[in-house]
C-alpha cells in the first residue's frame, strides 16, 4: 500500500460481459461470448494506453469474473492496487443483444460487490497523492452508501489540491431524474472538469434551450465540455465558447463505449499539457477509432495511432 498514486485515479462498477456473436437476440444464440466493460474501467484502460498513469479501484467478487476483470485490467497497465475482492458479494453481470436491430442491455447487478461500497473502503493518501480524480454518475446511482462514496471521494481530492473530473453518465435505468438531479449537480458544481452530454443537459437542467443550459453552466466554475451538440463538441472554458466538429469514423461498426474512449482521450491530452480544446480535438479523434470495432474498450487505441490522426493538420487545426 506504500506505492506512489498513478497521476489519475478512477473506480466504480465493472462487470462480467455477456453477449451473441454477430449481433443474435440472446434467446437465438447458442453461445455467449464473455468480457467486461464498466465505464471507468473502459477510461483507465483507454489512459493506459494513451500512456497516462492510471489506477482504478472498486469492489469486485472473488469470483471468476472478478478475477479476469482484475487480471485484465492489470494486463493492460491499469494500477488494481486499491480493488477489493469480496467474500461476500458477486461481480455484477450485463447481458447485451441486439433486437430487432437495436442494442438491448439487460442488467444483473443488484448488490453486488460493488454496490456495496462505502466511504470508508476510499484510501485517502491514494487520492491525495494523484493529480487527478475522475468519476461517474453511475457509481453514485447504485445504492446510497455508494453516493457518500463518491461524494467523500470528491471531497479528499479537493481538499488536496487534486482535480476532479465529472462525467454524469445518467443511467435512468438506475434511479429517476429527480434523484440524479440532486446529486448529479452539486457533483458538477465541485468539478474541475465537467463531461456531459447535451441529451443529459436537457435532462438535468429540465430544458431544450441552449441559451438556458448555457446560463446554468456558465455558474460553475468547473472546464464545461458538452458532447454531441449540433454535430460538435462545445468547450465553455470561462468565457470563451469553442465548437470542435466531430471527427468523421471511417465506418460505425459500434457505439458503445465511444464516450468513455473520448474521455480518456480528453483526460489524456489534459495531463499532456493540452488546452481543452486541443484535448478535445485528441479526444474526439479517439471516440471516433473505437466505435470501427465491436466491444466495451477493445477498439480503444493506442497513443501512437492517435498521435498519427492528430497530424491530419487539416482537421486539427479548425
Amino acid at each position: 500500500m506504500g506505492q506512489a498514486s498513478p497521476d489519475i485515479i478512477t473506480f466504480g462498477e465493472s462487470m462480467a460481459l455477456f453477449m451473441p456473436q454477430e449481433h443474435k437476440a440472446i434467446e437465438r444464440a447458442t453461445t455467449l461470448e464473455q468480457g467486461f466493460g464498466g465505464a471507468e474501467s473502459n477510461v483507465a484502460i483507454g489512459l493506459s494506453r494513451l500512456g497516462s498513469s492510471v489506477g482504478w479501484f472498486g469492489a469486485l467478487g472473488n469470483d471468476p469474473f472478478g478475477r479476469i476483470i482484475l487480471k485484465t485490467l492489470r494486463g493492460e497497465g491499469v494500477d488494481v492496487s486499491r480493488v477489493r475482492l469480496s467474500e461476500e458479494a458477486p461481480t455484477g453481470m450485463m447481458f447485451r443483444e441486439t433486437v430487432a436491430g437495436r442494442m438491448a442491455v439487460h442488467y444483473y447487478r443488484k448488490h453486488s460487490a460493488a454496490s456495496r461500497m462505502e466511504p470508508e473502503h476510499l484510501d485517502e493518501a491514494y487520492i491525495q497523492g494523484a493529480k487527478l480524480l475522475h468519476v461517474t454518475g453511475i457509481t453514485a446511482a447504485l445504492s446510497e452508501n455508494c453516493r457518500r462514496t463518491v461524494r467523500r471521494a470528491i471531497d479528499i481530492a479537493k481538499d488536496a489540491g487534486v482535480k476532479v473530473s465529472f462525467d454524469p453518465n445518467l443511467r435512468l435505468k438506475l434511479w429517476s431524474i429527480e434523484e440524479a438531479r440532486e446529486v448529479l449537480l452539486p457533483f458538477a458544481a465541485a468539478a474541475d472538469y465537467f463531461l456531459p452530454g447535451w441529451d443529459e443537459l436537457m435532462l438535468l437542467y429540465n430544458t431544450d434551450s441552449y441559451d438556458v443550459v448555457k446560463q446554468k453552466l456558465l455558474e460553475l466554475d468547473a472546464v464545461k465540455i458538452i458532447k454531441g451538440k449540433d454535430d460538435a463538441t462545445i468547450v465553455l472554458d470561462g468565457n470563451e465558447e469553442t465548437a470542435v466538429p466531430f471527427y468523421k469514423a471511417d465506418k460505425v461498426i459500434d457505439t458503445v463505449g465511444a464516450g468513455d474512449g473520448f474521455c480518456a482521450g480528453f483526460l489524456a491530452g489534459i495531463m499532456k499539457g493540452m488546452t481543452p480544446v486541443d484535448a478535445v480535438k485528441l479526444a474526439s479523434i479517439n471516440g471516433s477509432l473505437v466505435v470501427q470495432m465491436r466491444g466495451d474498450w477493445e477498439a480503444l487505441p493506442e497513443w501512437s495511432v492517435v498521435e498519427q490522426r492528430m497530424s491530419d493538420k487539416a482537421w486539427v487545426e479548425r
